[in-house]
């Protein structure tokens, strides 16, 4: 193999110095191997469009420092023994990848053997839509005429915060129905993207982001790749513990503030007013930045739900999430961020890196269905179903309570599942379920501290199923717990 790629570090001067880094490190990250023989300096000139004297000063420059070897009749090989320092320092950083990526592991596989939830017969997920009442056919027609009419310069590279289109209905849609504006928008692959490009742009090893103590694991997975460390903030039964939050904040070096404050996850309770006003405070006085999760703000039944914290953000510090998974389907991955315009190119550079745009045909197929009145139509809908559900549920666990069951819970205003405190261990129903294809969450899976966990509640996601199906789900439910 003749052929090397190396990326050159443009800060780094004067180009002999710039090559020579960037061999060296070729070197140390295992690309290029002991004995192993380079380009010649002349192709190496040619791939980096500089002068061949260039070339040979950076070659001559790792001969010196015991990198290379040069050799007649075989060029420039990679020497045999590399400098001592770097040999010493090998296995310790090795050692430290492999610790590293243990520990990314065991965070990500948190209840990766468990059967995923669409495969059971009762799924109680907390977050699932009844996608068989997903208008595929009106949305095929969407896609058809996205096709039939399309913008090709929104198929190309560029535009890679979104289609032209697609921005222009979400922006109208959170302007008119959340109050939002002044914010530029990102449409992503789904929230978890967006929660990902936030930890990489804003926080780094060390940093500390305060998350619910109870909460959105998949949220702390995205955190903790950058080397960030989470500290819980206290929740009671109005949510944030703002006191707690503040102490959090002056004593450490918190960089971020991750909130559901609509619907927290899991124990569904709405953040109030007041509270939002003095956290969105306590940020702007530490300069600390607040990712709004807002997962299923369409579906609130009781009376309005209340603003966005993103739509009364003066000092830009709020980073708003919004997702279709919950309106359409959760494979659609589709999403949109909304962010300060400080914020908007650092966040499209590094997507560039990973992921160059979101689907622009998918983007495409929304914008004309919001704009045709469809999207509207199949969330009136479903809003009005899924209260149905949420009702339903209520009057099924008031009839087990009748029956001497203690059970304690609110009544959500709106979302798709309910908190549910069935007095007893939470964890063995659990695996009893699993046994009798229930999907249910419970309270362990959502602890940052697990000495907190009271292995008492369950979630109930009553949104995915029919009254029929919910019914039985429940009958084997209780009849364990009668048992216990």
């Amino acid at each position: 193999m003749k052929e090397l790629t190396i990326i050159l570090e443009p800060t780094i001067k004067p180009v002999y110095l710039r090559i020579a880094s960037a061999i060296r490190a070729a070197i140390s990250n295992g690309q290029l191997k002991p004995n192993e023989n380079l380009p010649s300096a002349r192709r190496l000139a040619e791939q980096f469009e500089v002068n061949r004297h260039t070339v040979m000063a950076a070659l001559q420059e790792l001969i010196a420092q015991g990198w290379l070897e040069s050799a007649e009749r075989k060029g420039y090989q990679v020497a045999k023994f590399l400098p001592v320092e770097q040999s010493l320092d090998q296995s310790t950083k090795l050692a430290a990848q492999k610790s590293f990526i243990w520990k990314i592991n065991n965070q990500l596989s948190f209840n990766a053997s468990c059967k995923p939830a669409h495969e059971h017969r009762y799924n109680f997920s907390g977050g699932m839509p009844d996608i068989s009442l997903f208008p595929f056919k009106e949305f095929k027609q969407c896609l058809s005429q996205s096709l039939a009419r399309p913008k090709i310069e929104d198929f190309t590279y560029g535009k890679k915060e979104g289609t032209t289109d697609f921005l222009e209905q979400v922006g109208l849609y959170l302007r008119r129905v959340r109050s939002i504006t002044n914010k530029k928008l990102i449409a992503v692959n789904g929230t978890q993207e967006a929660l990902y490009l936030i930890s990489q742009v804003l926080l780094k090893p060390g940093d500390c982001v305060a998350v619910e103590s109870l909460g959105y694991r998949p949220a702390w997975q995205a955190f903790r790749t950058t080397g960030a460390k989470l500290v819980a903030m206290q929740q009671n039964s109005e949510g944030i513990d703002v006191q707690h939050l503040e102490k959090l904040i002056s004593g450490r070096t918190v960089k971020l503030i991750y909130l559901t404050p609509l619907h927290q996850y899991p124990t569904t309770i709405t953040l109030p007013l007041d509270k939002r006003m003095q956290i969105y405070a306590l940020a702007a006085k530490y300069n600390v930045a607040i990712v709004e999760d807002d997962y299923d703000h369409e579906f609130h039944f009781n009376s309005q739900p209340l603003a966005p914290m993103a739509a009364d953000d003066p000092q830009g510090l709020v980073i708003y999430l919004a997702s279709f998974s919950k309106i359409m389907f959760p494979g659609c991955r589709i999403g949109c961020m909304a962010v300060d315009e400080s914020l908007f190119t650092a966040m499209i550079n590094y997507r560039s890196v990973i992921n160059h745009k979101s689907n622009p045909l998918i983007q495409e197929a929304i914008a004309y269905w919001m704009k045709e009145g469809g999207f509207e139509r199949h969330l009136r809908k479903m809003t009005k179903l899924y209260q149905r559900r949420r009702d339903f549920l209520i009057q099924q666990l008031k009839e087990y309570q009748n029956k001497g069951f203690e059970l304690n819970y609110h009544i959500p205003a709106g979302g798709m599942a309910i908190w549910l405190d069935v007095g007893r261990s939470a964890k063995a129903l659990e695996e009893f379920a699993t046994t009798q294809g229930i999907f249910l969450q419970t309270e362990h899976q959502f602890h940052l501290e697990q000495e907190n966990n009271q292995d008492r509640f369950i979630r109930l996601g009553f949104a995915g199923m029919s009254s029929e199906m919910l019914t039985e789900g429940l009958r084997i439910i209780f009849d364990f717990i009668r048992k216990r």
